[in-house]
């Protein structure tokens, strides 16, 4: 249900349950935050591509199928662990996760989605919240991340109605980087990852997380954080190491 493909320094990671939408069963719920969590871990991967099988969903969400069976299944939908939410073991991981989103990512698998530092979609991608439709309210972040990233009044619209979004709109509010046709889905994520792999790893995670502290303050707090971080790392650079990056950085800029 759950497949990992290393090369060269990105990590493939696949939910396998085309036949299900790639919905988030107890037992998938339970494998990809292991699986995140030993990734994060592995000196050999710097950056992780998440997607679904199929061309249909990237995921539909909890497995409402199996919810309706499972008087305990609604607690995974307010889990803040990362060993027990998929959503926030992606917000864990220090290394950047690219989303692929290649179908449908549904309510859950919308939050799953959010939780990721980059969206590549293909143009058969739509997202859609059905928690108020379904009758739940959102406990992996939607409600507070969908808003800072298209506004309140778009998430309002979204959220309240529970119609989706296409691609396209998605990219133009905000939310996805960039839209590609399907067959250049995955090219172009794994082309993106292998990008940021040719960045050392200590460099990903610092700067990583710069950006996501210094995006849950104010601004003032923001700057003082990113002088803060800075003094620390560039205490320890070099000017040779300055140099020969800068040797590579050029080589790359005439190479493209």
């Amino acid at each position: 249900m759950l497949l990992v493909d290393i090369k060269d320094g990105v990590a493939l990671v696949t939910l396998n349950r085309p036949e299900a939408m790639n919905a988030l069963s107890r037992a998938l719920r339970a494998e990809l935050p292991k699986a995140l969590a030993k990734l994060d871990a592995d000196p050999e991967v710097k950056v992780i591509v998440l997607t679904g099988a199929g061309d249909r969903a990237f995921t539909a969400g909890l497995d409402l199928k199996e919810l309706g069976s499972d008087p305990e299944g609604l607690k995974a939908a307010n889990s803040t662990e990362p060993s027990d939410s998929p959503a926030w073991a992606v917000i864990a991981c220090k290394k950047p996760v690219i989303g692929a989103i290649n179908g449908v990512a549904i309510t859950g698998g919308f939050e799953l989605a959010l939780a990721c530092d980059v969206l590549i979609c293909s143009t058969r991608a739509r997202f859609a919240d059905t928690h108020a439709r379904v009758g739940i309210t959102p406990g992996w972040g939607l409600s507070q991340k969908l808003s800072r990233t298209i506004g309140p009044y778009r998430a309002k619209e979204l959220s309240l109605s529970g119609n989706f979004l296409d691609a396209q709109t998605a990219y133009d509010w905000g939310l996805a980087n960039r839209v590609v046709e399907p067959d250049q889905l995955l090219p172009t994520a794994l082309k993106l990852a292998a990008d940021m792999a040719q960045v050392e790893t200590d460099m990903l995670i610092t700067y990583k997380a710069m950006i996501d502290d210094g995006y849950e303050t104010t601004l003032r707090d923001g700057l003082e954080l990113e002088q803060s971080v800075s003094r620390a790392h560039n205490a320890h650079v070099t000017p040779e190491g300055v140099e020969a990056r800068r040797q590579g950085v050029l080589a790359r800029g005439r190479s493209q």
